[in-house]
């Protein structure tokens, strides 16, 4: 009996790892704007529901939006500028960017769909290049659908260590190597995003170089003891000079 059930269980768990293969396997598409294929289950119109409804509370946990009106309309024309002069114009992502009352914490992201966001803390220490440096990452972020892929990803990684978990007590190992997988998948997003930023500012015409001084930035507010590169989903901000500097010599030639 009890090796009938073993049998079953070993049945059960790699029928969900078959699941999790095809069902993976049925989401791959071609990237239009970047070339990359990805594992997506969603549609650019769910993207976008998914940032404007999450905007709120994104902005909430950063303190809100900063009151100051005219640093407000600053960054709403560096990030049109950037949108109006890339392949971004013709996504159907409906770009909105959003200065954070945040002053402590040097951060941007971009939520699915368009919605890219700056604090306080970083924008106060920027030139105009330098924020189309910034903003011009987040919004590669929206075109490579980096946080949906994740999405998808991540739901991959979790039903295939279900079925593992099932057919062989395996699942935390499973799990473990689809958090590296992750991990690793999400530095190339960050330099993905760094390539797009580069030739986004190189065709508004800002000067590219601004980058490398935006990466100075985090690198000092990071501190000595900011984490190795293999344990964070950032790449470190030297390694990511030496590919910003490649991107600028690509698209600019100098």
């Amino acid at each position: 009996m009890r090796r009938g059930s073993w049998r079953i269980r070993i049945l059960i768990g790699l029928a969900i790892v078959a699941f999790a293969f095809i069902r993976r396997c049925n989401n791959q598409e071609e990237n239009p704007y970047t070339g990359r294929v990805q594992n997506i289950d969603m549609t650019a119109e769910q993207e976008i529901a998914i940032g404007l409804q999450s905007a709120p509370e994104m902005a909430q946990q950063h303190g809100g939006l900063y009151p100051d009106e005219r640093m407000q309309s600053l960054v709403d024309a560096v990030g049109k500028k950037l949108v109006n002069n890339s392949i971004a114009r013709e996504t159907p992502y409906q770009y909105d960017f959003h200065l954070l009352a945040d002053d402590q914490t040097i951060n941007a992201f971009a939520l699915p769909g368009g919605q890219c966001f700056i604090t306080y803390a970083l924008f106060s220490q920027l030139n105009e290049a330098q924020l189309a440096g910034v903003l011009g990452h987040e919004i590669a972020h929206v075109i490579g659908r980096h946080s949906a892929e994740r999405i998808a990803e991540s739901s991959f990684w979790q039903t295939l260590a279900t079925g593992a978990s099932v057919g062989g007590d395996m699942g935390s190992v499973v799990a473990g190597i689809g958090q590296n997988t992750l991990l690793k998948n999400g530095r190339g997003d960050e330099l993905e995003s760094d390539e797009l930023g580069v030739q986004f500012m190189i065709q508004s015409g800002y000067d590219p170089y601004e980058m490398i001084n935006v990466m100075e930035i985090l690198k000092s507010a990071a501190g000595p003891n900011r984490v190795p590169e293999f344990q964070s989903t950032h790449p470190d901000p030297e390694n990511r000079i030496e590919k910003i500097k490649e991107a600028i010599k690509k698209y600019s030639g100098r």
